[in-house]
């Protein structure tokens, strides 16, 4: 282990995670990294850090304790030391294999196009999960808001975030359009910009592993897998076969498909213990989580459409002021906010840091402190069934009390204590 990164020492009080056949090992004082984020981040994780602290406190009584260890990306890094996302904070997470961050900037100009894909990418945390809830008392724009408690697995590495861009006019495009044209036959208008998105059968495969296994783990029946295949039959459609590949090659004994379900033995009925693999166009899956969301429970997608099936899940159930996000990988995990950076609150004290919190408690589930985790969502729960909660939710909530960001945490605080 090195002695310090980014220049700060490591924590001596505290030990590092490891990990063991596939499980992290965490001591009773394990070192966790924090980004604190860019913009309001500052505001967002003064106040998660006092709920985690006093959540553990809580549940463990002073025998286990986080021990935090700042690292650095974003404005701050580059005031620092120039550079976006330094390569210590990389090692760093490395080294300590579970991190929490807020939300970062996006650099102007050249270099990186963005730092949380950079960051996913480095690390090769192929798996972006958001997990989808409501929560008593949050306002929503549909009519049966509780219907909603699904976890969506989202490829992170391929697709639109290992896309190929060639600007139009430029020597490049015009030489692919003309490869394209008198090579292949395909017709495409010489003033076009073009893109090119991969979708591989390793990157497809390992994503949906981990959604069956989660749904395996946590008792879940029904996974779905998400795609545009019915045009993009190579790419979409190709996601869509793979994952049915992996259920059957890999989980047979437990996995049955849609098809399968309506034929003998089971006639329709789905067994305990079993889990129903099937998959929706992702169009009529837009319009499904807003009809029918009781249907479905973990979703596994690729990137871009679970980028966008993700937000309009959060705006269901309060927006992505209380959506938590995790970016794991068969070794590392990175807990974040999922909304951006709103520098013009920055320093206001009045952002919802329910992002950051809830990212919290799928922490603490992926270390095995469920004791902590749920005494944070049970606070969270409690305080906005009070009616106490930050301006976003404050406005659309007739009766409602508007509490600063601290405040809020602090009526989280002495939730979770009672």
């Amino acid at each position: 282990m090195a002695a310090s990164y980014n220049g700060n020492p490591v924590p001596a009080d505290g030990r590092a995670i490891t990990l063991e056949n596939g499980r992290f090992q965490v001591p009773e004082r394990p070192i966790i990294p924090f980004i604190e984020g860019d913009g309001t981040g500052a505001d967002i994780w003064a106040a998660s850090r006092r709920v985690f602290d006093a959540a553990v406190h809580c549940a463990y009584g002073g025998k286990r304790q986080v021990v935090w260890y700042e690292i650095y990306a974003g404005e701050k890094a580059y005031q620092k030391f120039n550079q976006w996302l330094p390569e210590d904070t990389v090692a760093a997470v490395r080294q300590f294999r579970v991190a929490i961050k807020g939300p970062l900037t996006t650099p102007v100009g050249g270099g990186i196009r963005s730092l949380n894909v950079a960051l996913r990418q480095l690390l090769d945390l192929y798996a972006c999960v958001r997990p989808v809830r409501y929560y008593a008392g949050v306002p929503s724009p549909v009519k049966h808001p509780e219907q909603m408690n699904l976890i969506i697995y989202r490829e992170n590495t391929e697709d639109v975030y290992a896309g190929i861009e060639f600007r139009e006019g430029t020597p490049e495009a015009k030489e692919l359009i003309e490869l394209l044209g008198t090579k292949y036959g395909k017709k495409i208008r010489p003033d076009s910009g073009i893109g090119i998105k991969p979708i591989s059968k390793f990157a497809t495969q390992r994503l949906v592993r981990k959604a069956i296994q989660h749904a395996r783990d946590h008792g879940r029946s029904v996974v779905t897998l998400v795609h545009k295949g019915n045009i993009q039959k190579f790419t979409e459609g190709a996601f869509r076969d793979w994952g049915y590949q992996l259920a059957q090659e890999e989980f047979g004994q437990i996995c049955v498909s849609e098809e399968d379900l309506y034929q003998a033995p089971y006639h329709g009925t789905l067994p305990a213990g079993k889990i129903l693999v099937n998959d929706r166009i992702a169009d009529s899956m837009f319009q499904q989580v807003l009809t029918r969301a009781q249907e479905y429970q973990v979703v596994c997608t690729p990137n871009l459409n679970g980028d966008y099936l993700s937000d309009a899940c959060a705006a269901q159930v309060g927006g992505l002021g209380l959506a938590p996000g995790a970016n794991i990988s068969d070794e590392y995990a990175v807990f974040e906010a999922t909304h951006g950076t709103a520098p013009k609150y920055a320093g206001k004290d009045v952002i919802n840091p329910g992002s950051v919190i809830l990212s919290g408690v799928m922490m603490f589930e992926a270390m095995g402190w469920e004791e902590a985790a749920r005494l944070i969502e049970n606070g969270l729960a409690a305080t906005i069934s009070q009616k106490r909660v930050t301006y976003d939710l404050e406005r659309l909530m007739p009766g409602a009390t508007k509490l600063k960001t601290s405040e809020f945490a602090s009526a989280i605080i002495e939730n979770l204590q009672a």
